[in-house]
């Protein structure tokens, strides 16, 4: 390429490079201008590679070096930990990954609800299926004490914990092993069956009230934080058998992937919540009616907050 042809090619893409360089300077980008941003930074790495083979004019080639790499730096974001960034996790990432998803996870809810009320309805109408599955003398124990007992024999602040910890590894593991959909139905079926076994063994006993009046502040939170998880994951898994037009297998899963682990550490917080609340509200001396309205408000504090702030991202 010589002088004037280097010139000429200058001049003929100089217009793309300002704006490119305009759009990498960390402001907030539209949808469309974010589009822009990755469709003029593939064109300057071209035009790089194309300077760098036929005229490494080394003015030329800085130029564009340091242009492509802060484009790809806005495109993937600094390494840099900044409120704003976790702010905006918060405020649209986390949401509207959860939101873009609600078909699959309401659709997880609403056939484990009904798969879990099943057994329920079926162990309380037939008691010798509630020896089967875990013997008589311990049913018997569950429901004198033992059921109500579990959310009392620890303080409070290392139940949380434990609660914690332990929900979000259900869900990292529905979310994990998703693209095989097999394991995450096995976790959703061994969930409905114990929450529907205790519960019709309370029931069969008569202590529906116990029962309802202890899960129920903290499972409307928590149960929906695991149908989310197990949503995403299956989500991911139909990536993988249809990735729909114009996308490749790897790269339909690779793109479910990423919304799964925007998912993943949103419901770390949801669980520290539904921790706090079945650690600290539900063995609480409130009333039942009082215990139960905490556990539906912070319920329903969560599907507005993906509704809302989803549906706006």
């Amino acid at each position: 390429m010589s002088g004037v042809d280097l010139d000429a090619y200058v001049a003929e893409h100089d217009g793309e490079w300002r704006r490119l360089e305009q759009l990498s300077r960390g402001h907030r980008l539209s949808a469309d201008e974010a589009d822009e941003l990755v469709a003029l930074y593939q064109r300057a790495a071209t035009h790089l590679s194309v300077v760098r083979s036929r005229s490494p004019d080394p003015a030329l080639v800085a130029r564009l070096s340091r242009l492509v790499l802060s484009a790809r730096a806005a495109i993937t974001g600094g390494s840099r930990f900044s409120r704003r960034e976790v702010g905006r996790f918060f405020t649209e990432s986390f949401p509207v990954a959860v939101y873009r998803a609600w078909p699959w996870w309401t659709g997880v809810g609403a056939l484990s609800t009904v798969l879990t009320g099943f057994l329920m309805w079926w162990v309380a109408g037939h008691p010798e299926s509630a020896a089967a599955f875990i013997g008589e003398d311990a049913a018997a124990e569950l429901v004198e004490s033992g059921f109500a007992g579990y959310y009392t024999e620890h303080l409070p602040s290392a139940f949380a914990f434990h609660l914690w910890t332990h929900n979000a590894w259900l869900a990292a593991q529905c979310l994990a092993s998703g693209v095989l959909i097999v394991p995450t139905l096995w976790l959703l079926w061994n969930n409905a069956l114990n929450v529907g076994v205790v519960g019709g063994v309370m029931l069969s006993y008569d202590r529906g009230d116990l029962f309802f009046g202890l899960i129920t502040p903290h499972g409307l939170l928590e149960l929906t934080g695991i149908y989310v998880a197990a949503g995403v994951g299956l989500r991911i898994g139909w990536a993988w058998i249809a990735p729909g037009p114009h996308r490749t297998r790897g790269r339909a899963v690779a793109e479910a992937g990423r919304s799964g682990m925007l998912v993943a550490l949103g419901l770390v917080c949801v669980f520290a919540v539904a921790g706090v609340i079945e650690a600290f509200v539900t063995p609480s001396p409130l009333p039942t009616v009082f215990r139960v309205a905490i556990g539906a408000l912070a319920w329903l504090a969560f599907l507005g907050y993906i509704a809302i702030l989803g549906r706006r991202s």
